[in-house]
């Protein structure tokens, strides 16, 4: 599709399946800038951390609240990307929080069953008016463990979630079920492809068992109107100050060694979200 919101036909589709895939969202130098930036940042790799899968693999994450003026910022703040989160909610959307999935080549954990709504529930945050931009780094694939989703679960309401590992993963009897009257679809992306998705759809993800890495970017949003009633590791509605798309552009541009030296953005030492659970 063109640079620009989404149109009023994939809201729809997104309100009726769970999901909607919008192609080259971010164009090829944009996604460009961010891979390269992301494997190249020094604070991203110092602060990320592990989760197992329960079967053997791992992966790795880093996570942040608040959006600055790095490439990371730029990207969550964008025109096209939160207007789009503001069509979907039907409310101003503010970041819920960011993360960077890091699946390595083979050793790529997998991802049980789950709901994001699972997990922020828990928040203090009412309903699941929130949505989530996933956006490839890299090709996702079934033989890397390309994101799973189960077609409409979205309606089923929230789901009773138990740990297995270091995730908590949606009841398995009920998933079983559900597999058996909705359609499971394998969601394949190519670099700078965006996946909105509710925070009541059923996902997961398998291991990365290919010689291929799948990182991928997702920005977390949520309606102003459903500001947490409490405090929580993820933060209360915080106005968030749109850029232009250029702003993606400029900012990867620049040279990246400058904002990748201020580790400010992502200090954890305060910062609980870095220890909870919630991931692809």
């Amino acid at each position: 599709m063109p640079k620009g919101v989404i149109s009023d036909s994939a809201v729809a589709d997104y309100h009726r399946d769970g999901f909607v895939l919008i192609r080259g969202m971010l164009d090829p130098v944009e996604i460009g800038l961010l891979s390269r930036a992301a494997r190249e940042d020094r604070v991203l790799d110092q602060k990320s951390f592990h989760k197992g899968d329960g079967e053997g693999g791992v992966i790795r994450l880093s996570l942040w609240n608040h959006p600055t003026d790095t490439l990371y910022g730029m990207i969550a703040r964008s025109k096209s990307i939160v207007e789009s989160a503001e069509k979907i909610l039907g409310d101003e959307p503010y970041h819920y929080h960011s993360k960077m999935i890091m699946k390595d080549a083979k050793v790529g954990g997998a991802w049980t069953w789950h709901q994001d709504y699972g997990y922020w529930y828990q928040n203090g945050v009412l309903s699941p008016n929130l949505t989530s931009a996933y956006i490839a780094v890299d090709p996702a694939t079934r033989e890397n463990g390309c994101l799973q989703v189960i077609r409409g679960s979205h309606a089923l309401g929230r789901i009773e979630h138990k740990l297995s590992g270091d995730q908590a993963g949606a009841d398995p009897e009920r998933v079983e079920r559900i597999l058996e009257r909705y359609e499971l679809v394998y969601v394949e992306m190519s670099p700078g492809d965006v996946l909105y998705f509710h925070a009541n759809m059923l996902h997961r993800s398998d291991q990365n068992r290919s010689d291929n890495p799948r990182w991928s970017m997702i920005c977390c949003y949520n309606a102003k109107s459903n500001n947490p009633y409490m405090e929580s590791h993820h933060p209360r509605y915080t106005h968030l100050a749109k850029v232009p798309d250029s702003a993606i552009r400029e900012a990867g541009l620049r040279r990246f060694s400058d904002v990748a030296d201020n580790a400010a953005w992502l200090d954890d030492s305060k910062d609980l979200s870095a220890r909870q659970l919630g991931g692809r």
